[in-house]
């Protein structure tokens, strides 16, 4: 069914309601009319990497790993997959007449806003810091979400519309100032294309305002932008409380029912709150029309008829229960779980170990055993875990393996040993006694994550934002004593956001890996990674800062200072960056203009010793004589997966519209002093030349 015909639909069945049954439709958990046959339903539910909060569901990498894969393919299939489960969730609930919070199929997800401040907590939910992997990444995952067959297999919704960021204390009443270049250049082109591309069904507005608009209320941004301009067909939804937000943090209105009644107005359709009870004493007071509540209730059932809600034969009613975190569905996580590790050191190759050999292995650090740091923030519960030390213990069965905590995530007064002498002198005793040390370091959804939703009291944190980039304290005790007791250590950071272990921790170990939160079975991936059951593939979706850099103002939303594409200083781990166990050569590059994209080919040779998965990158460096330019724009990805001594051709189409400069006023012109394209494993820059094993080579187009 195409969305007209579903909204046509929904526009006869709205015209039968009453005005008072029109605006309760517009709320999140909308009430049954009994007389015209529709049941109740309740709009709220997420599927960030995986169905979440309602029970057993496969628990794939949280989104920020999905990201490092670098693989659209990859994305749109766990998305088929969420979508398979949700639809098996849903047919159980409507048998059972279940119809509650978390039930339904309209899913609040994809989260693609920029992570632009490595402190944000929310940063895990996003796909990093980069425009075109945000949108690329963000379409597929839409893509996969909603299926392609006649009726919509489950709705997604792209958030948090628009600029929206951090700090997670600031929120609800904060105004994200940006400038027109930075709104279009950064903060909207992944929404634009949610729209454009990927016929996303929902968009979600953010909690603050946008120079001085809330989000939520915005003419600009709903009614000019995404209406208008973008010809959005689906319907827009208010973040949860963010209607009450605008009358009591933003004192923007006077009051709730001026506040219910700008944001119908400009377009906003469904409340997640219930400040659109008010809607009856704006129409009352002549704030609203009936035409524009029926608008917006019409809005909302196109997107139920979409879903097939009022067929006689409920589509995709045949996918049973038992699709849930299935044999084949953990198959596929753990294949992403691989693709999501990022190997950033690997000193004179001392990974992979022999899985045959027998060695005396310590599995230390406070996330060893963790199924928390498995997981991330907004997910199901999978019906099996697989710790790093349970990883270890599969993988290395005939090695004897030892497991020590060594200490808590947090410790917020870390003064002396008190209270944590036992642990960590546990976690050297392992490490001293063992021929290889794997580290498990990092942090959980409980320290880093959305505002209200962490429990842990510390300094180290702030409303779920970090205020540091490196380790809490005693992790940071817990690695240097290791580090002084073991000569061979691996380091795995579990961590939805960069962290920085520190100098001596870093030039002590013999191998790092960034692991994110890496899904229920990442215990196993990890450990394979460990024994080169795989070449890893991973790529930094973010820029990794030194801990005791000077960060920009978080409350600051100017890209000046952030991100590879406007950073002024030498990274840790830059942007696209990640380690193999094998090397890849490029050659024969070759491109033709098609008009709106450019066609690139090149050749990639696997001229290392194993099978290699590589992630090619594009990179366009562009010049414009009167506008400032990003130092490199990723405009192209691939996956790749070639044997040794193999060559493949590998095509990459490039949508011009990455390849132009933004002026001041937000437009995109053609840059006048030449574009440069960059094609390799890696950013052009000099951190990645010089520790990736592969090449880089540059073609000019203009």
């Amino acid at each position: 069914m195409i969305y007209s015909e579903a909204l046509k639909k929904a526009t006869k069945l709205v015209n039968k309601m009453t005005v008072d049954e029109a605006i309760s439709q517009l709320l999140y958990n909308s009430p049954a009319i009994k007389r015209l046959g529709i049941n109740e339903y309740n709009w709220w539910n997420e599927a960030l990497h995986g169905v979440a909060r309602a029970g057993t569901a496969t628990v794939f990498p949280q989104a920020i790993g999905l990201a490092a894969t670098f693989d659209p393919e990859n994305i749109r299939i766990v998305a088929d997959i969420i979508s398979t489960e949700a639809r098996a969730k849903y047919n159980k609930s409507v048998e059972y007449g279940d119809r509650d919070i978390y039930k339904g199929i309209t899913f609040w997800s994809p989260n693609i806003n920029i992570f632009r401040d490595p402190r944000w907590g929310r940063g895990q939910e996003t796909f990093g810091e980069d425009p075109f992997l945000t949108a690329t990444m963000g379409c597929e995952f839409i893509k996969g979400l909603q299926g392609d067959g006649e009726f919509v297999k489950a709705a997604a919704c792209a958030k948090h519309y628009a600029v929206h960021s951090g700090p997670e204390g600031l929120r609800h009443g904060f105004n994200a100032v940006v400038s027109e270049k930075e709104l279009w250049e950064t903060y909207l082109p992944a929404f634009e294309f949610a729209v454009k591309k990927a016929g996303v069904l929902s968009v979600m507005g953010a909690y603050n305002r946008t120079n001085d608009e809330p989000c939520c209320a915005s003419k600009k941004l709903i009614k000019n932008i995404l209406l208008d301009k973008w010809g959005f067909k689906g319907y827009f939804v208010s973040d949860c409380g963010a209607i009450s937000d605008i009358f009591k943090n933003h004192r923007y209105t006077s009051s709730h029912t001026e506040s219910a009644a700008i944001a119908l107005k400009n377009g906003c359709d469904l409340n997640c709150g219930e400040i659109y009870q008010k809607l009856i004493d704006a129409y009352e007071e002549d704030l609203i029309s009936e035409n524009d509540i029926k608008t917006a209730a019409s809005r909302v059932f196109a997107i139920r008829y979409l879903l097939g809600e009022f067929e006689k034969v409920r589509p995709y009613s045949d996918i049973p229960f038992s699709e849930l975190d299935c044999e084949k569905h953990k198959n596929m996580n753990l294949k992403t779980s691989r693709k999501s590790l990022v190997l950033l050191k690997n000193e004179n190759d001392f990974l992979p170990l022999s899985s045959d050999s027998v060695l005396k292995i310590a599995a230390v650090g406070p996330n060893v055993l963790s199924t928390k740091a498995l997981e991330g923030n907004y997910n199901g519960r999978a019906s099996e875990y697989i710790t790093i030390a349970d990883g270890l213990r599969k993988i290395f069965n005939k090695s004897e393996i030892s497991v020590s905590e060594g200490c808590q995530l947090l410790h917020e007064k870390f003064n002396d040993w008190s209270g944590f002498g036992n642990l960590i002198s546990t976690g050297a005793a392992s490490a001293s006694g063992s021929d290889v040390t794997v580290l498990c370091l990092g942090l959980d959804s409980t320290v880093e994550g959305e505002e209200g939703c962490t429990s842990s009291v510390s300094d180290y944190c702030n409303k779920g934002d970090k205020n540091t980039l490196f380790l809490p304290k005693t992790q940071q005790k817990l690695a240097e004593i290791v580090c002084e007791n073991c000569e061979n250590l691996i380091v795995v950071v579990m961590s939805g956001s960069p962290i920085d272990i520190g100098e001596k921790v870093r030039n002590h170990a013999k191998a790092i890996i960034q692991a994110w939160y890496p899904g229920a079975l990442g215990g196993l991936a990890v450990a394979e990674l460990i024994a080169g059951k795989f070449s890893p593939s991973g790529r930094l979706p973010l820029t990794f800062y030194y801990g005791d850099d000077i960060l920009p103002d978080f409350s600051d939303y100017s890209m000046k200072g952030r991100t590879y594409r406007f950073i002024d200083k030498k990274p840790l781990y830059p942007f696209g960056f990640g380690l193999s166990y094998t090397d890849f050569l490029y050659d024969n590059v070759t491109f033709t203009d098609c008009g709106d994209s450019i066609s690139v080919i090149c050749n990639v040779t696997n001229c290392g010793n194993v099978r290699g998965r590589e992630i090619v990158q594009i990179y366009a460096k562009f010049k414009h004589s009167s506008i400032d330019t990003p130092n490199y724009q990723l405009c192209g990805i691939k996956s790749v997966d070639i044997k040794k001594n193999e060559s493949k051709q590998v095509k990459i189409d490039i949508d011009k519209y990455w390849l132009k400069a933004v002026d001041e006023n937000g437009n995109r012109v053609e840059p006048d002093e030449g574009i440069t394209l960059y094609i390799g494993g890696h950013q052009p820059d000099e951190i990645s030349t010089q520790l990736c094993n592969n090449s880089c080579i540059s073609v000019k187009i203009k």
